[in-house]
């Protein structure tokens, strides 16, 4: 809460937008009046390319509304690029999205200040916003984010979350909304160190519940004489530093599962992680402060992930922008796991 008066929401997008121009050579502009909306609250924009045609629009809802607006953060698509529903005289019609968000409204003149939390929220969604809004796809199926497999949708997200951590892009949105100051260096240091803190713990949960998702779904024999109880502290045997206690019934609360589509793809979080993790290293190899290795890997990530939608697997995809399968070294290194290679 008390980074709040470092993230005003105008300052925050304004670098996001910067951020997308340096690395896939589009332009976002505001687009108000050209299409209606539900909101007065809501903006829309245009996203152009380099050549200053437009590519996609999308809208931004950004501000909560308890009373008619659910809470969460979530990108879904309004329209896909597609060639056949164009409109005649266009060869293609233009990918529509929207972005919600559930952010503490401007009071008088002070503007929508944010947590940083919500800053990897906005930079989140518009990673699935890119993806679906930058696609060369022309079949609606398989543009954008459609038809892309359950564990590799969330790579662009993911990866869009890293540059909350880039020193120079980080320091170049937060600055207090009264003052100017920016962001003292003693708290980035403070960010950085509090995004890995326990992150061997972290892992750990993950890898228990993904494991027991897995073997819940594919070899336990509901009829045998084994309990789901019996299979998780199996599992937690191997995967927690500390044994579960004996009237552990974690797996009652496990709505992801059970009641919430993942499963026997609970470990489609942690992959998602590993891919994300292993394509912003990309740009850690080429330097993140060198500009034009930036931008020629930038370009790289568009033509490929962002591009290619579900009309290419999604290994094809990866291996096509990283030139090789992808790895967790990078996701352990950036979780502290694993030191940071010389």
């Amino acid at each position: 809460e008390g980074l709040r008066p470092y993230f005003a929401l105008p300052k925050v997008m304004d670098g996001l937008f910067s951020l997308a121009n340096k690395l896939f050579g589009i332009t976002v502009e505001a687009a108000d009046g050209l299409a209606p909306v539900w909101n007065s609250d809501v903006k829309f924009y245009c996203v152009k390319d380099s050549s200053n045609s437009p590519v996609a629009y999308f809208y931004f809802d950004p501000y909560s509304r308890p009373s008619e607006k659910r809470g969460g953060a979530w990108m879904n698509v309004v329209f896909s690029r597609s060639s056949v529903l164009a409109r005649h005289g266009s060869s293609v019609r233009l990918p529509v999205a929207h972005m919600v968000c559930n952010q503490m409204p401007p009071v008088g003149d002070k503007p929508s200040l944010m947590t940083f939390r919500e800053v990897e929220t906005v930079f989140h969604e518009f990673g699935h916003a890119l993806q679906h809004m930058l696609t060369r796809q022309d079949e609606a199926f398989v543009a954008g984010i459609s038809g892309i497999e359950w564990d590799a949708v969330e790579l662009p997200s993911q990866f869009m979350e890293n540059w909350c951590y880039h020193k120079n892009t980080l320091l170049s949105i937060a600055k207090h909304y009264e003052t100017g100051e920016p962001l003292p260096e003693e708290i980035y240091a403070k960010l950085v160190a509090a995004k890995n803190f326990r992150a061997g713990t972290f892992s750990l949960r993950q890898i228990r519940f993904a494991s027991v998702d897995m073997e819940l779904h594919t070899t336990y024999d509901p009829s045998g004489p084994v309990s789901v109880y019996d299979v998780d502290r199996r599992v937690a045997e191997k995967t927690q530093v500390l044994a579960p206690l004996p009237e552990d019934r974690f797996l009652c609360g496990f709505s992801h599962i059970f009641a919430g589509g993942y499963a026997a793809g609970y470990y489609s979080y942690k992959w998602a992680e590993v891919l994300s993790a292993d394509a912003f290293s990309a740009f850690e190899d080429v330097g993140l402060d060198n500009e034009k290795a930036i931008e020629e890997t930038g370009r790289r990530f568009r033509e490929t992930v962002l591009a290619l939608g579900g009309g290419k697997s999604p290994l094809e995809v990866f291996v096509a922008f990283r030139g090789r399968e992808p790895s967790p070294e990078p996701l352990l290194r950036h979780n502290g796991l694993l030191p940071v290679a010389a």
